[in-house]
């Protein structure tokens, strides 16, 4: 996949942890809250049906607000790529207000860690230019240390 500069954000680090860990951490809704949003937000609740069409809804409290957030797995190959939408719920229903596609890719990185690629898909320039201002790097980019962090400690109790 060759992201669209016009319509995609994307970043790629090498996590020091396991792919099978990092994998566990995206697919189990036990792992979600330890990572998923930037502390010191939090999930509060985490409902995953792990299959094509199947539900990945997580709820989020950021500064004392509520925030459900509702979507659908498009493609699963495991351990590889995961990749979610919110601009439908579970049964195909469409959002009324999509707001992106998530694309995770999950490699090793040669040295036992795991290559992660992240990418938020945009339906239009504008869309892609508001999330990028909202912070998506950084934002994505404390996500991707708390995964990191927490995939390590699973690991060990794997």
């Amino acid at each position: 996949m060759t992201p669209d500069p016009d319509t995609d954000l994307s970043f790629t680090r090498d996590l020091a942890a396991p792919r099978t860990a990092v994998w566990a951490c995206w697919t189990d809704p036990r792992h979600i809250p330890h990572f998923f949003i930037p502390a010191p937000h939090r999930v509060t609740a985490c409902d995953i049906d792990l299959r094509v069409g199947g539900r990945f809804d997580t709820t989020f409290e950021v500064e004392g607000n509520v925030m459900e957030n509702r979507g659908v797995f498009l493609e699963i190959v495991p351990r590889e790529r995961l990749v979610f939408t919110d601009a439908y719920t579970e049964g195909w229903k469409p959002a009324p207000e999509p707001f992106m596609t998530a694309i995770l890719d999950f490699a090793d990185d040669g040295e036992g860690g795991t290559r992660y690629t992240a990418t938020a898909r945009h339906r239009t320039p504008e869309a892609r230019r508001n999330h990028e201002e909202m912070g998506f790097f950084d934002g994505w980019g404390v996500v991707a240390t708390q995964l990191e962090a927490y995939a390590q400690k699973l690991a060990v109790r794997m």
